[in-house]
């Protein structure tokens, strides 16, 4: 099965930027098996173009499937979906 990454698109001083990444590392806990990669939008200018006013956004292998108020049941039922599909 491929790597799992799951990347994380946020900014200095984010309450919910800190509460999804918080999510994200609580699966980790579960034994979930992924990379973190976090991305701070304010490095990029096509990066806070795309997402400034809607951050955090998650993705899972470059497949958008949050923003906003991050729900971590959604990111382990995605996690759960892929592991199924190999």
């Amino acid at each position: 099965m491929p790597e799992t990454i799951i990347t994380l698109y946020t900014r200095k001083r984010c309450s919910l930027c800190e509460k999804a990444k918080q999510a994200i590392l609580e699966l980790k806990e579960e034994k979930w098996e992924f990379t973190l990669e976090e991305k701070d939008i304010d490095e990029s200018d096509e990066l806070t173009e795309l997402y400034g006013i809607i951050i955090p956004v998650v993705h899972i292998n470059g497949e958008e499937i949050a923003f906003g108020i991050i729900n971590k049941l959604d990111i382990r039922n995605r996690l759960q979906e892929k592991s199924e599909n190999f």
